[in-house]
C-alpha cells in the first residue's frame, strides 16, 4: 500500500480523542508559554509561564497534572516548534515523563495565526494557542529525537559539518593570500594543497625570497621535508615566476606570520576532518541498518552517514515520501483559476539531509548503472530537465533507503530495472 499524505493527515487529526488534553508551548531561551485545548479548540485552564530549568519543569507538570484532573483528561499532547537548540530540553525531559510529543513547522504558525482573532498581533501568550490549534487540527509531525549511536553520529557530522565551513573558509583565506602576495603561485602548482606546496609555502613563500635561490637550493631544502619531492623543473619554474612577479614586496615578515598562521588553521583543520570522519566510519559498524545501505553501489560510507544523522532509525518511516518531506523535497506549486504555477521543491526540511540525498544520487548517477539507466530514461525518453530528474532519483532513492530497511534486504538492482522497465 502506498503512502498518502492525505491519508497521514486523517490519521493524526484522529489520534486526538475527547480525552486528550492539547497542549502548545511556545519555546524561549528563558520562560517558556504554555496553553491548553479540548480536541474542539475550547481552552480550557489559565496560560501557564515556566522556567527552562528543572523547577520550572516542575511547575509546568504540576500545572498540567492539574488540569488533566479537573477535566477528566486521561491523555496529552504537547505540541512545540523546534526552535534552534532551546526546545530540546524540554522535548527529551516530556518523553521521558511518558508523555506524547510532537513538533510543529513554523511557517505553519505564522500562517494560522490570525485564525482566532483576525489580527497580525504576535506574541508568546498567543502564539502557545495557535500552536495547540494546529496540533488539534493534525498540522503536526511526529517528533523523532536520535538516540543511541544514531545520537552519536548526528553529534559526529554535526562538527564535521562545522569544520568542514571553518575549511572552506581558510582555504578561501588562502587563496586569498596568493592572488595578493605571489599571483604567479598557480602557474606552478595547479594545487597549492599538495605535498610539495605546502612545504613550499612554509619555507619561502615570497617572491622575493626565491629570486635570490638557485633551482638546486630550492630543492635540496625540500629534501627533509619530503620522500618523494617534485621534479627539479618545479624548482626551476618557481624561481623563474618569482623574477617576473608582480606582487608587492611591503611587511614581508608580517606577510609571512599571516601565511603561516593560515596553514596551522590549514593542517589542524585537516586533521579534526580525518579524525571525524573515521569516527563516524567506526560508528557505522555499530550499526545493523547501515550496512545493510552500502551495498548500494555507488553511495559512500559518509554519505550513508549523514542520511542516517538526519533521518534517525529508518525502520520508524513507513514511506520514502516521509524522508522526502523531511529533507523538503517534496513537491508544491502556486496555482489558481487560469494560472498556472511553477512546480518546485518546497525546501520546508532539514537542509543537510537534502543536501546528503542530492549529493548520493550525483554519485550514483556515476557510478550505479541502474541509476544511469533511470537517469538516461528520464533525460532522453521523458525529455526531464537535469535538475528534475535529480530531484526524482532523490525520491526513488529515498523509497529505496526505507524499503531496505523495512524488509531487512540488501540492494536489489533487479528491483530498480524491473521499475524502469515497468516505466
Amino acid at each position: 500500500m502506498k503512502f498518502k499524505q492525505n491519508d497521514a493527515q486523517n490519521q493524526r487529526i484522529e489520534n486526538i480523542t475527547s480525552n486528550h488534553l492539547v497542549v502548545g508551548v511556545d519555546i524561549a531561551k528563558e520562560t517558556q508559554v504554555a496553553r491548553a485545548v479540548t480536541y474542539r479548540g475550547i481552552e480550557i485552564g489559565r496560560p501557564c509561564s515556566f522556567k527552562n530549568d528543572s523547577l520550572g519543569f516542575q511547575k509546568f507538570l504540576n500545572w498540567i497534572k492539574t488540569i488533566q484532573k479537573q477535566h477528566s483528561k486521561t491523555s496529552v499532547i504537547f505540541g512545540m516548534e523546534p526552535t534552534g537548540h532551546y526546545w530540546l530540553n524540554l522535548a527529551w525531559w516530556l518523553l521521558e515523563q511518558g508523555f506524547e510529543v510532537v513538533v510543529v513547522n513554523p511557517y505553519q504558525v505564522k500562517s494560522n495565526k490570525e485564525n482566532r482573532d483576525n489580527s497580525p498581533t504576535k506574541n508568546d501568550f498567543k502564539d502557545a494557542l495557535v500552536i495547540a490549534d494546529m496540533v488539534k487540527n493534525g498540522y503536526y509531525s511526529p517528533l523523532r529525537l536520535p538516540t543511541g549511536n544514531y545520537q552519536a553520529l548526528r553529534v559526529l557530522m554535526s562538527d564535521r559539518e562545522f569544520v568542514i565551513k571553518q575549511f572552506i573558509t581558510i582555504k578561501n583565506q588562502i587563496h586569498r593570500w596568493l592572488d595578493i602576495w605571489f599571483p604567479e603561485y598557480h602557474l606552478v602548482f595547479k594545487d597549492w594543497s599538495c605535498k610539495t606546496s605546502l612545504v613550499t609555502l612554509r619555507l619561502f613563500p615570497l617572491p622575493s625570497e626565491l629570486k635570490v635561490l638557485t633551482p638546486k637550493e630550492i630543492y635540496a631544502r625540500w629534501k627533509p621535508h619530503m620522500k618523494r619531492r617534485a621534479s627539479i623543473s618545479f624548482a626551476e619554474a618557481l624561481v623563474e615566476k618569482a623574477q617576473q612577479s608582480i606582487a608587492q614586496t611591503v611587511a614581508p615578515e608580517q606577510v609571512k606570520r599571516s601565511l603561516l598562521f593560515l596553514l596551522d588553521q590549514y593542517e589542524a583543520l585537516s586533521i579534526q576532518l580525518a579524525h571525524l570522519e573515521q569516527e563516524a566510519i567506526s560508528l557505522l559498524k555499530e550499526i545493523p541498518q547501515a550496512q545493510s545501505l552500502l551495498t548500494i553501489k555507488g553511495i559512500g560510507k559518509i554519505t550513508i552517514a549523514g542520511i542516517l544523522a538526519e533521518t534517525g532509525d529508518l525502520s520508524k518511516y513507513r514511506h520514502g515520501q516521509q524522508v522526502l518531506r523531511l529533507a523538503g523535497l517534496h513537491l508544491g506549486e502556486d496555482s489558481s483559476g487560469k494560472h498556472k504555477g511553477k512546480v518546485q521543491i518546497t525546501k520546508r526540511g532539514r537542509s543537510g539531509l537534502r543536501k546528503f540525498l542530492y549529493l548520493a544520487v550525483l554519485h550514483l548517477v556515476v557510478n550505479n548503472e541502474e541509476f544511469r539507466a533511470l537517469r538516461h530514461h528520464y533525460t532522453k525518453i521523458r525529455k526531464m530537465k537535469k535538475v528534475h530528474s535529480i530531484i526524482k532519483l532523490c525520491g526513488k532513492l529515498a523509497r529505496i533507503l526505507v524499503g531496505i530497511v523495512r524488509q531487512g534486504q540488501s540492494y536489489t538492482p533487479e528491483k530498480v530495472v524491473t521499475a524502469l522497465n515497468a516505466a
